[in-house]
């Protein structure tokens, strides 16, 4: 088999599409359509049942971000989609105790309980009270919010004894807070947004105030013995600190969050947003990423931004560009069905059900040195679509009279259309609506050599921004500025990869001979 090239998009509503139809596929048959958890695609393909994940984990990242699709892009999603997910994460609910729970065994009872699924349990919550009003769906939430406080607390944890004793569950021990409970802060602070529900609120916060006082200190340090490997997780407990802070308007937290980005992030990620799905020292495959982490990444950035750090805007951008979008999974023809005389759904189509995943990326391709198998595991698409719409929501902004293009990608909504200088000649915007008009201009752009059109008079920098009082509506305004090509070189555990960029955008890197590759090789 020659070399391939993973097909990669700078366009977000391209991958958030593409993804939601790798969504709709992953429906065991076998199992009265309850989605699938394990992938692997290599050496032999298959999708499989997860006793810790399948119907508490993946339902619940698949329907925040499916809906969240519908509403940012107004993609139409099937129906029987949202149902499916819907109902296999009511049947995760439908145990003993409002918590979501997995069977040990296809067609066995819900026994097994991990507190690192809840918060994937309230993601799906959320977002069918927020957006299907489902009565059920908020019911649920709530009576899950009464347990926890019921059988968890800040000093001693989860009440095993009782939860294993009265309701017979397998209650699985996580490596820490940050591992378990922690990572439900962000989905508590978007059910508060959506429904005012006080104890959702109140329980964010007590969760918040343990992550700040044993894990996201002033210092902003990482430490794995104490973060623990699973670096998704603390990635996503970053992002939802940076959540609360923006409902509450608490700087200080959100310095805390900045402090920890500037600093103990700086440990499991390199400067394109690749972050590594496992921070231990015995890590295997020390290139392998997980496309989530890269997410929280860029959420917690657009926050960032929001509140004033244009800076972080361009990391934002800078990621997006360079590793959250090449990563989604575009060339499936290395995959092949297995033999299958069984007749397994989850041997069948896998290629196809693939195209659009995320999963484990190196830096520069699907593939490493080290790697001897390969999944997508299925839950990774749902959180990496939801962080593309926040992305895409954050892309400009209209408000109180006052447009903000923060991230240059095309971009077409009733207020504005931006074109992107990466492709097109030159960045092009027309507000539709008259406003106050600023730009986000990349750090390595001279300013002093922006060649502007379509506007009189001279515009202002400020804030890391082009600043312009009064532009004409329904006008286009040309900024002209070079690309520059540059290469860093990004320190990896175990090797050096150079890289080289045209402007934000990477355009080649080293490989190491690997196959499934996102760029042309240096």
């Amino acid at each position: 088999m020659g070399r391939l090239r993973n097909v990669n998009t700078t366009d977000i509503p391209d991958a958030i599409r593409l993804g939601c139809r790798t969504m709709s596929m992953v429906f065991n048959a076998d199992d009265n359509h309850i989605p699938f958890f394990c992938s692997q695609v290599r050496p032999e393909a298959m999708l499989g049942f997860s006793p810790y994940a399948s119907e508490s984990h993946v339902p619940g990242r698949h329907l925040n971000a499916l809906l969240n699709a519908g509403d940012a892009i107004g993609i139409r999603i099937d129906d029987e989609t949202i149902e499916r997910h819907a109902r296999a994460l009511f049947f995760s609910y439908s145990g003993p105790v409002p918590l979501p729970l997995n069977r040990s065994e296809i067609g066995g009872p819900l026994v097994n309980f991990l507190s690192h699924n809840i918060r994937e349990g309230f993601h799906g919550l959320f977002a069918l009270v927020k957006f299907r009003n489902s009565s059920r769906a908020r019911n649920l939430a709530e009576a899950s919010i009464h347990a926890i406080f019921k059988y968890w607390n800040p000093e001693h944890g989860w009440d095993r004894e009782h939860l294993e004793r009265k309701y017979g569950l397998t209650v699985f021990e996580e490596q820490n807070f940050i591992t378990g409970l922690g990572r439900a802060i962000g989905p508590l602070v978007k059910y508060y947004r959506a429904t005012g529900y006080a104890p959702a609120l109140e329980l964010a916060s007590v969760l918040k105030e343990k992550a700040v006082n044993e894990f996201f200190t002033e210092e902003g340090s990482y430490d794995v013995e104490i973060f623990g490997t699973h670096c998704h997780s603390t990635t996503c407990v970053m992002s939802s600190l940076a959540q609360l802070a923006d409902l509450t308007s608490d700087t200080h937290l959100l310095n805390r969050v900045k402090t920890f980005y500037d600093r103990g992030l700086l440990e499991i990620r390199d400067a394109l947003g690749w972050v590594t799905d496992y921070s231990g020292s015995d890590a295997s495959c020390p290139d392998a990423g997980e496309s989530n982490n890269t997410g929280d990444i860029v959420e917690t950035a657009l926050i960032l931004g929001k509140r004033g750090y244009a800076e972080y805007y361009h990391d934002a951008e800078r990621t997006l560009r360079c590793h959250l979008l090449p990563s989604q999974l575009r060339d499936v023809s290395f995959i092949k069905d297995p033999p299958n005389p069984g007749d397994e759904d989850g041997k069948r189509d896998v290629a196809n059900r693939h195209l659009g995943a995320w999963g484990f990326p190196a830096p520069y391709g699907h593939e490493t040195p080290e790697t001897r198998q390969m999944g997508f595991n299925m839950d990774i698409v749902g959180g990496v679509v939801g962080s593309l719409c926040e992305a895409y929501r954050e892309t400009v902004r209209f408000d109180k009279a006052v447009h903000r293009v923060n991230l240059l990608f095309d971009h077409e909504n009733e207020t504005i259309k931006v074109e992107s200088p990466y492709t097109h000649p030159a960045l092009r915007i027309r507000t539709k609506r008259p406003g106050a008009l600023y730009v986000r201009i990349p750090p390595w752009v001279e300013t002093d050599n922006i060649v502007i059109s379509g506007i009189t008079g001279v515009p202002q920098y400020t804030g890391g921004y082009l600043f312009i009082a009064n532009p004409p509506v329904n006008q286009a305004i040309s900024l002209e500025f070079n690309l520059p090509l540059h290469e860093i070189i990004l320190n990896h555990r175990t090797r050096q990869i150079r890289t080289r960029f045209r402007g934000d955008q990477v355009v080649a890197m080293e490989n190491f001979g690997t196959n499934l590759t996102f760029f042309e090789p240096l």
